[in-house]
């Protein structure tokens, strides 16, 4: 075999290495360059901040941490000396300027007292809690209401997101029913936001 022919093959296998090279290059970009192209999903605080349009339930698909985790978080903070407090009441909030997508959660104490918390709807850690107002929940319920139900928050949270198979409970709340109290449960569907209602029995009704 010449020399020549040695050459040719040897430019004609450099050529096809550096095809190949190039290709895979295209279809698996330098990711320190590019962090955006890990091939993982954007957590809610990234999508709050690549699209700040996006509505609260666009953005809560995206946390990583569930609303009903973040409520046992909430709730498993003590007050003090006090502890057994239940959450009636947490809403997702996007990402701003100071904070990062989260949850904010009141919890209710024995004692009456109650505190908001703030949970990372990314980390699941808690970041702040602050006293509040108790005048507006309580002119409809009293403590012993959620001291007493029979369903929890977190259940209810649980059994809406059952009727709807790839839900996502973004926000809820409590009302009185009776003598009794009712969750109102927002869920994060694909391509929209759907709202059902929990009775104090366990029972799913769509709104």
């Amino acid at each position: 075999m010449t020399t020549k022919t040695n050459l040719l093959r040897l430019t004609a296998a450099t050529g096809l290495l550096a095809l190949m090279t190039g290709m895979a290059t295209a279809q698996n970009p330098d990711l320190t360059k590019n962090p955006e192209n890990t091939g993982r999903a954007p957590s809610a605080t990234e999508a709050t901040k690549s699209n700040s349009d996006l509505k609260e339930w666009q953005v809560a698909k995206s946390a990583k941490i569930g609303l009903a985790q973040a409520i046992a978080t909430a709730e498993g903070k003590a007050e003090g000396e006090e502890k057994g407090g239940k959450a009636i009441d947490a809403d997702f909030e996007k990402a701003d300027s100071k904070n990062p997508a989260r949850y904010a959660i009141k919890v209710v104490y024995p004692s009456g007292k109650l505190v908001e918390h703030g949970i990372n709807a990314d980390t699941g850690e808690l970041f702040k809690s602050e006293n509040q107002p108790i005048e507006r929940y309580f002119t409809r319920l009293k403590a012993s209401d959620f001291q007493n139900a029979k369903v929890s928050l977190k259940d209810a949270i649980a059994l809406a997101e059952g009727k709807a198979p790839g839900s996502k409970a973004y926000e809820a709340e409590v009302e009185r029913e009776g003598n009794a109290v009712e969750y109102e449960i927002k869920l994060a569907l694909t391509d929209r936001e759907q709202e059902v209602k929990v009775g104090p029995d366990g029972t799913v009704k769509n709104d």
